[in-house]
């Protein structure tokens, strides 16, 4: 990949967070927004960008570079295309996990925590079921035993919520669907920090993915052990994925779309693609973000129907091609 086309992506995520905090139901003008953000200018200008806009543009980052850097790395470890944590149902075990610690009481950083352990039940889940039907190497087959898994997490929640109040059930349904609207710095710090540590990860074994990508017996030959590379990659890419539902919900799609949009920016071995995702994720859930808060103004559309608006064609046309 080359740097015009990383600058390229990183003016492109600069604008649109600029357009972020600029755009909404209370226009601020582009200069008055950068102003803001430094505490300049009238006070209404300075309380809605600082105190509404801009930790919703920073969680949106965040949760777009976790999920487009996850589905990079589980894409590369199944060598399936249509591999991701929604499709896979990772983001309906965090869902089941976040929702259990939620009602247990549990500390905020200690959500993705819970989240993380839901995900690793579901990535088992899927897997037994698809090496049961012996079509673990299959696309279709993981991605049919994701969706059972992801289907059985939604129920769960449900049944999780039977007991609560109206108004417990419509936030829960709310943050089922994404949504970044309230964000606060400490989600953003949580989530910053599991980012941070599994993609960190993800991105030290970039050389493994790209020797995974050639076969298991090749990457053998080579000195890999398969196997726990392989755990590895799921257990990083599982914890990214979780700390992003824990605070933002499910969003789906983003880590499907993501990867391949990088590879055909040029992002070639798993280092730079994984990288390359990440900033591709972050800058087109801000889009979508926007697209959510503007479309149907003075309501607001869940992040997760935006971006399932965009992955499912996607998907389709994907699906398609393997057939």
């Amino acid at each position: 990949m080359t740097t015009p086309r990383w600058l390229g992506l990183c003016v492109a995520l600069a604008v649109v967070a600029i357009a972020t905090l600029a755009i909404g139901t209370v226009d601020v003008g582009f200069g008055d927004a950068m102003r803001a953000v430094f505490g300049r200018g009238d006070e209404t200008s300075v309380f809605v960008v600082r105190s509404l806009r801009l930790p919703r543009v920073v969680l949106a980052m965040c949760v777009g570079a976790g999920l487009g850097i996850s589905g990079a790395a589980l894409q590369g470890v199944l060598r399936n295309p249509l591999a991701e944590p929604y499709l896979l149902g990772v983001s309906g075990g965090a869902a089941v996990g976040a929702v259990l610690a939620v009602t247990a009481g549990l500390a905020v950083g200690l959500i993705p925590v819970a989240a993380f352990g839901g995900a690793i039940v579901a990535v088992a889940l899927a897997l037994s079921v698809a090496h049961a039907t012996h079509g673990r190497g299959d696309p279709r087959v993981l991605v049919m035993a994701g969706v059972v898994i992801g289907a059985f997490a939604n129920a769960a929640i449900m049944v999780l919520l039977a007991r609560s109040d109206v108004s417990t059930v419509r936030g829960a349904l709310w943050w089922m669907m994404g949504s970044v609207a309230n964000a606060t710095w400490t989600q953003s710090a949580w989530l910053a920090g599991y980012l941070l540590l599994g993609g960190a990860l993800l991105v030290a074994h970039g050389r493994s993915l790209d020797a995974l990508a050639l076969g298991e017996d090749s990457a053998a030959g080579l000195g890999i052990e398969v196997d726990r590379t392989a755990r590895r990659v799921y257990l990083a890419a599982s914890l990214v994925a979780a700390a992003t539902v824990a605070a933002a919900g499910l969003v789906g799609f983003v880590g499907l779309v993501v990867p391949h949009i990088a590879r055909r920016l040029g992002a070639a071995g798993h280092r730079a693609l994984l990288l390359a995702s990440a900033l591709t994720g972050a800058f087109l859930v801000v889009l979508a973000d926007l697209a959510a808060r503007v479309a149907l103004p003075p309501a607001e559309l869940p992040l997760g129907a935006v971006t399932a608006l965009l992955g499912v064609p996607f998907f389709l046309i994907t699906l398609r091609r393997l057939t």
